[in-house]
C-alpha cells in the first residue's frame, strides 16, 4: 500500500499528512538488506506519528493521507535531487539496499512510491477551496548524543500565521515544553511536502514534531491527539488572514 487516505470527505478544512507514517519495506526490496530490528528504529519511520494522525483525523473529522512505505525506501519529504531522498546511511546505519543505485533505480522508486503518495495528498487538498495543511512528524528523544528537551515543537519558515497562534495556545496549557524551530525548521530547500502542497499556494499550514517517547503507546498517542485538536481549535480563533 503506497498510502492510506482517511475521511476523504471529512467536514474539516484541516488536511492531515504523515510523510513517515510507516516502516513498511515492499517485498521486492528484500528489507533493504537490513535486520528487522533496524526497521523498528526511528531511521525507518516517525514512531507514533501515524496513530496521532489517525486520532486527529477522527476527532476533527479531517481528511488524512498517510504514506505507506518506510522513509528508507524513499523519503517523501525530500526533493528528487536530495541525497536523503533514498538514504545510503541513516543515523550511522548503512542501508545496503540503497547503495549505488542507478538513476533508473531512483526514478523507479520516485514513480512507484513518491508520486502516488503526493498525488493522493493533492487529491484531498483540492476538495477544499482553502485547505489548511497539518504535517505530522515525530522526533527521536536524542540524536547523536544530543537530547531533545521539547515534548512538541513547531517548524516554520516565513509564514507564521498559524504557527505563532498555535505556539501561544500550546504554551498556555502550562504543562508541556514547547519548541519553536527546535530541532528542525521548515526549509523549502530541504523539506518537500509542506512547501509543495501549502507554501507555494500561500495556504495556512503547520508542521508538527512530537517527541517519540511521548507517543510510544496508545495512551500517549490519544492524549496528544486530543491536546493538539483542542489547541488547533483555539489557535484558529487567533489567526489573522
Amino acid at each position: 500500500m503506497i498510502s492510506r487516505t482517511l475521511r476523504p470527505a471529512g467536514s474539516s478544512r484541516f488536511v492531515l499528512i504523515c510523510d513517515h507514517a510507516s516502516n513498511h519495506v515492499p517485498e521486492e526490496l528484500h528489507g533493504l538488506g537490513l535486520p528487522a530490528s533496524e526497521l523498528q528504529r526511528h531511521i525507518a519511520w516517525d514512531i507514533g506519528a501515524a496513530a496521532v494522525t489517525e486520532g486527529l483525523s477522527e476527532i476533527l473529522d479531517a481528511p488524512a493521507v498517510l504514506c505507506g512505505v518506510s522513509r528508507l525506501v524513499i523519503d517523501c519529504n525530500r526533493h528528487h535531487n536530495a541525497s536523503g531522498l533514498i538514504p545510503e546511511v541513516s543515523d550511522g546505519t548503512v542501508i545496503p539496499g540503497n547503495l549505488k543505485l542507478s538513476e533508473a533505480d531512483r526514478a523507479a522508486r520516485i514513480e512507484r512510491y513518491f508520486q502516488p503518495y503526493h498525488a493522493a495528498v493533492e487529491a484531498v487538498m483540492r476538495r477544499e477551496s482553502e485547505p489548511i495543511l497539518i504535517s505530522m512528524h515525530s522526533m527521536t528523544p536524542s540524536l547523536a548524543g544530543v537530547a531533545r528537551t521539547c515534548q512538541i515543537s513547531l517548524s516554520s519558515y516565513v509564514d507564521r500565521r498559524l504557527t505563532d497562534p498555535m505556539l501561544a495556545a500550546l504554551r498556555a496549557w502550562g504543562d508541556i515544553a514547547v519548541g519553536d524551530n527546535d530541532p528542525y525548521d521548515l526549509d523549502p530547500t530541504f523539506d518537500f511536502s509542506t512547501p509543495y502542497h501549502a507554501l507555494q499556494r500561500n495556504l495556512l499550514h503547520l508542521q508538527v514534531e512530537i517527541r517519540q517517547d511521548e507517543i510510544g503507546d496508545a495512551v500517549g498517542q490519544r492524549w496528544w491527539a486530543e491536546r493538539i485538536a483542542k489547541t488547533l481549535t483555539s489557535a484558529m480563533e487567533r489567526v489573522t488572514l
